[in-house]
């Protein structure tokens, strides 16, 4: 199975992320990252799926996502046309013996401290998908409180933009 990042730009408005969605539903991909935010423009928003498939109905996927009104465009994405990253926030136990084990390998991942107490440490995380994957398996050897991860973030390289191919 392959694995497909798109980004889908739709009118903000009210349901559109779930008529997004239950096309992906419809026809059965599993979804393994979801974010949507505004643009830069109130009027639209950006929803970047992550999903696993076969290239056929990814292809069908796409044309029925087009044929849904509050769709404007669509880019699929990979390594050689995009910048994908994602952001990871981990809680840590604060415990003496591991602190500086943990530390060290935030450095090496260029992981930031953005809370610390007594009993606990926050780490943040900003890389792609694989990195963070990485991290979060280092981590594992130490006792982690809380994950929480967004889903992935793209855009195209270069000065091509999503808005430049609006399906109006």
């Amino acid at each position: 199975m392959n694995k497909y990042t798109l980004a889908v730009l739709v009118k903000n408005e009210f349901g559109v992320l779930n008529r997004v969605t239950s096309m992906f539903r419809r026809r059965q991909f599993n979804i393994s990252a979801l974010t949507v935010s505004e643009t830069e423009s109130s009027a639209f928003s950006r929803i970047t799926v992550v999903f696993e498939g076969e290239e056929g109905y990814k292809q069908q996927l796409v044309n029925q996502l087009y044929k849904l009104p509050v769709v404007c465009s669509i880019k699929e994405f990979n390594s050689d046309n995009s910048i994908s990253c994602e952001l990871l926030l981990i809680k840590m136990q604060n415990d003496p013996k591991t602190r500086d084990d943990i530390r060290t390998a935030a450095d090496a991942f260029g992981a930031t401290v953005v809370d610390y107490s007594k009993d606990s440490l926050m780490l943040r995380l900003t890389d792609d998908s694989t990195k963070i994957d990485d991290f979060i398996n280092l981590m594992r050897e130490y006792t982690i409180l809380e994950i929480c991860r967004t889903g992935s973030v793209s855009l195209e390289k270069g000065s091509t933009t999503i808005r430049q191919q609006l399906n109006f």
